[in-house]
């Protein structure tokens, strides 16, 4: 917004300036003049517009409080040590309310720097006294008070919190504010070609999925990114394969029921039959020299699978642009001669091999036999979306066994001058393995890879069990029961998942995740309706509520309100924090906490009074059916990020 404000000023004295010289005249020989002016203005008119929707989004947004308090803090440090560079900066929520509602810990860090810089002895309280005298004037903090060593303990104002409170229910969750909208390109889900789906594609899936939700929300440009694996010597069998079970593919389309045993049934024709593997290697040859033939039995195979893969992600609701292997292919001898032309390239055996410092495996470019790699692939899709569609931050969700790998490939590309990564953030969004009951590799009895789509018809399955163990078929219509099915059985699975730390390997249990104690979507879900209910049930519509939050003032006296309120707007420093770190189970832990809070809260204070004999409603008090209004809204978006869909009645 400064920057727009400076340009406009500067725009708006050009004009005065060109005014000067006459060129708004009608003097023919002033019409370069005249363009140039019509140029400004418009660009004026441009800015001045932008600017007004800057401000109005910005006035929408909600605050990130902690990061308020950091300015706040970032002030007042420098304005009693103005001469310390890159003090630490540390404001966190307090645990417990008797230590306020945020802290500063500034100080102990600050005399550590002190000591070892200056040789000066300064204890950590006199530091955070100094901090706290030069607190500038601001409109959230109601007091401080220094407690222990020297943390700076943050009370905050009632009236600002329930304004700010009264925003978010008049205007909905807006995200908070990023500053320049920037793009952002996710790889995930990438599964290969004529095999299905398996339990370890559901990681990179759900986590991508989310991934993309959350930047889409914040205002960035998402490219979503399938890097299906739809390229290479495998298809040689598999066209071979195809020749001879189905002679005439080219004029009837191939009924190829069961893909998984087709291929299998090819490999295993690959690896015992001798003239069948010469044939595939033909085959081969003839699909990477575009002959029209193997182009379209190619075609045939990646349609199967494609529509394979999309009943997956339509069960699960994800949203994905198919970009393959093979969009790359006319890239990779440019990727060769461009190394070649930097002296990168070394030549082993017949192979191009290129060193990039730090890692002791070489990336192989081009094979002896002339043929390209994946390690050829993944630099040239890695300069197409760095070069050609100029993504500021490129996120790879790829399990963390590629580790190594990708962070080779992300070195050949800062080494070759692809990105600066002061400027570019490229970053392997890692993740462990799925495993079953027994810690061990998630797998069928049979010791077989598990099928997603097994899966998920067995969660539909336990997820109908449940609801009918709780006698949700006698109190729910049918199309009601089935919407309660999917949103436990899906949810359920993908929360699973996401509430876990990424980089750890997790234990996949239908029992635990179905349970509704807990940190589980079963239990959120539940939660989630029963709020919902409260003003449905208090015969107050959101006509009702909309008006309310216009006019009612959200009275924060009782401490589970305050509590409560506080924890609601905490929601935009959880997306911050994930938008860093890209860390999706702190969204599920703030989810748990929200509704573990507003349970606390709803046992203490009543929304509506009601007679104990007749159960008439006595009083409705309104300021508290905000609050839930706002706990539901805030969830709401929490589950939309996550991919989980709620519903009204459960």
């Amino acid at each position: 917004l400064a920057f727009q404000e400076n340009e406009i000023k500067l725009l708006t004295a050009e004009i005065e300036h060109l005014k000067n010289f006459g060129c708004l005249g009608v003097s023919p020989s002033l019409e370069g003049l005249r363009d140039e002016n019509a140029k400004l203005k418009y660009r004026l008119n441009f800015l001045q517009k932008s600017l007004q929707e800057e401000r109005s989004k910005t006035a929408k947004s909600m605050i990130n409080i902690n990061s308020c308090l950091q300015e706040i803090f970032g002030a007042a440090i420098q304005a009693a040590y103005p001469d310390l560079e890159n003090p630490p900066l540390v404001v966190t929520p307090s645990q417990q309310p008797k230590f306020g509602d945020y802290q500063c810990n500034s100080a102990m860090g600050i005399t550590q720097i002190l000591l070892k810089t200056r040789e000066q002895k300064v204890s950590p309280r006199e530091i955070a006294e100094k901090i706290s005298k030069n607190i500038p004037a601001n409109e959230c903090i109601e007091k401080v008070e220094i407690a222990g060593p020297g943390f700076i303990n943050v009370h905050l104002k009632k009236d600002f919190v329930s304004k700010q409170l009264s925003s978010l229910l008049m205007n909905g969750v807006q995200p908070p504010a990023v500053g320049k909208r920037k793009k952002v390109v996710v790889d995930f889900s990438s599964p290969n070609i004529a095999k299905e789906m398996h339990v370890g594609h559901l990681r990179s899936t759900i986590i991508g999925e989310s991934m993309c939700r959350l930047f889409e929300f914040a205002g960035y440009d998402v490219l979503r990114l399938n890097h299906l694996g739809d390229w290479g010597t495998q298809f040689g069998m598999l066209i071979a394969h195809l020749q001879d079970k189905f002679p005439d593919y080219l004029t009837v389309s191939p009924p190829i029921g069961d893909l998984q045993a087709f291929y299998k049934e090819s490999k295993r024709r690959f690896d015992t039959e001798e003239e069948f593997k010469k044939r595939a290697y033909q085959c081969v040859v003839l699909l990477q020299s575009k002959n029209p033939d193997f182009i379209k039995a190619w075609e045939l195979i990646c349609d199967v699978s494609r529509k394979e893969f999309q009943k997956i992600y339509n069960c699960l609701d994800i949203t994905l642009i198919e970009r393959g292997e093979s969009f790359y292919h006319e890239m990779m001898k440019d990727i060769v001669k461009e190394f070649e032309d930097k002296g990168f390239v070394q030549v082993d055996e017949g192979r191009k091999i290129v060193f990039v410092p730090g890692f002791p495996v070489p990336l192989t470019i081009m094979k002896s036999d002339g043929g390209y790699t994946y390690d050829t692939s993944d630099l040239a899709a890695l300069k197409h979306r760095l070069c050609e569609e100029k993504a500021d931050i490129l996120i790879y969700v790829v399990d963390s066994g590629q580790s190594v790998h990708l962070q080779t490939v992300f070195a050949a590309g800062q080494m070759i001058g692809w990105y600066d990564p002061k400027v570019t953030r490229v970053a392997h969004a890692a993740f462990g393995v799925v495993l079953g009951e027994d810690k061990k590799k998630f797998k069928t009895r049979s010791g077989d890879t598990v099928r997603l789509i097994d899966l998920l018809e067995e969660g539909l399955k336990r997820a109908m069990d449940k609801l009918k163990d709780k006698e949700r078929d006698k109190v729910l219509t049918a199309e009601e029961l089935k919407a309660a099915q999917t949103s436990v059985a899906f949810g359920c699975i993908k929360y699973a998942d996401l509430s876990h730390n990424r980089l750890n390997d997790y234990v996949f249990s239908f029992d635990k995740m179905l349970d509704d104690r807990g940190n589980t979507a079963a239990y959120l879900l539940y939660a989630f309706t029963r709020i919902r209910a409260i003003a449905r049930l208090a015969n107050i519509d959101e006509q009702m509520l909309r008006k309310a939050a216009r006019e009612e003032v959200l009275i924060l006296d009782h401490e589970k309100e305050w509590k409560l309120g506080k924890c609601i707007l905490r929601f935009p420093e959880i997306l911050q924090k994930i938008l860093e770190d890209l860390l999706l189970h702190t969204l599920c832990d703030y989810l748990y906490e929200l509704a573990t809070t507003f349970t606390e809260f709803y046992d203490n204070c009543y929304c509506v009074e009601k007679d104990r004999q007749s159960g008439q409603i006595m009083k409705v008090n309104m300021w508290r059916l905000l609050l839930c209004e706002a706990t539901a809204t805030v969830m709401a978006k929490g589950f939309d990020i996550l991919g989980i869909k709620p519903v009204q009645r459960m």
